[in-house]
């Protein structure tokens, strides 16, 4: 049976692909700082394969927690490696920018050390649209670079030291960066979950900068797909994007949710002209290179992914309805 290790396996994404790979009947080894979350955050707990799941709880910023993976792998023998652990948030982290450096990058690395002479054939690293900056074109892999925040700074920063592994010793590293990625399952402080909250709950919901950024969606399961070709497929120091060919303003999105559930937009949005603090206007990222060499693309529409998600906070609303729906930065 086929060993995969996925870092941040609690996380929306992380989630999802663990779910898929049980699909697959494969051996899943999940490590996430924090304690599994309820079962409606994680899909993987209704799998019929869920014996073929093993979770560690795993600080990134404990060296003592880093031995412990290096044991893991080289216990199990474990060859596939995917990486969701970052600390994400975008705006979140010119408050505390030392957190957001100390994850993404420092302790990130001292984590790569600890595992870069384990036999690993397969390691994807989950970088991120933002390290591209406020580009007004079309992105392609090898576009300039201008990252705005710390948040994508230290990002890209790790993704340029896996870059120079790779060159100097081979280190297997393939790295991915999605568009917006949404579904059920989804931190209910992501815009489509807390605007559907917002409504059901007949809060008013404020949208920074007028709604006026914009940005292609690509449902979950279509990313997880993505991840996977680009991990089995896709070729050793090479970059991959996933994201649709649809892009829609931040607005345009929460109208098209205020419709589905036939309520008034002026009701309960209030457009703020302020935006968020180092928010990219628009990332128009190009897939053709993922298309073309892997065979992937999007096939879940929009509209249909919102029905989805919708249906899944009708469905957990008892529980959903008294959470927070901002951010908490974690140390």
């Amino acid at each position: 049976m086929k060993k995969y290790l996925v870092i941040g396996s609690n996380s929306f994404s992380g989630s999802h692909f663990v779910n898929m790979l049980l699909n697959k009947n494969f051996k899943v080894y999940g490590l996430s700082r924090s304690i599994e979350p309820a079962s409606e955050f994680l899909p993987y707990k209704n799998n019929s394969n869920l014996k073929n799941f093993i979770y560690t709880k795993f600080d990134l910023n404990k060296e003592g927690d880093i031995l412990k993976v290096q044991k893991i792998i080289r216990k199990n023998k474990i060859k596939d490696i995917i990486n969701f652990a970052s600390q994400g948030m975008v705006e979140e982290s010119f408050f505390n920018p030392v957190d957001w450096y100390k994850t993404n990058l420092l302790s990130s690395v001292r984590f790569i050390e600890k595992i870069k002479n384990e036999k690993i054939k397969n390691y994807l690293h989950i970088s991120t649209p933002e390290v591209y900056g406020d580009i007004r074109g079309t992105i392609h892999e090898n576009s300039c670079k201008r990252p705005s925040t710390p948040y994508a700074i230290s990002r890209l920063a790790m993704d340029y030291h896996l870059e120079a592994l790779m060159k100097v010793s081979g280190f297997p590293v393939k790295f991915s960066r999605a568009a917006n990625v949404y579904g059920k399952g989804q931190q209910l402080h992501r815009i489509i979950p807390k605007t559907i909250l917002k409504i059901l709950k007949k809060e008013k919901l404020h949208l920074h900068g007028k709604g006026s950024s914009k940005r292609s969606f690509v449902h979950i399961d279509d990313v997880c797909d993505g991840y996977f070709q680009i991990l089995e497929k896709g070729k050793k120091g090479e970059s991959y994007h996933i994201t649709s060919n649809n892009f829609i303003s931040i607005k345009e999105l929460v109208v098209k949710i205020c419709n589905k559930l036939n309520v008034d937009y002026n009701k309960y949005i209030i457009e703020k002209k302020a935006d968020r603090l180092g928010k990219d206007f628009i990332y128009k990222l190009d897939s053709k290179k993922t298309s073309k060499a892997l065979k992937w693309k999007s096939t879940t529409s929009l509209e249909k992914g919102i029905d989805e998600t919708i249906h899944w906070i009708k469905k957990n609303f008892s529980k959903f309805k008294n959470k927070n729906l901002e951010y908490t930065h974690k140390k």
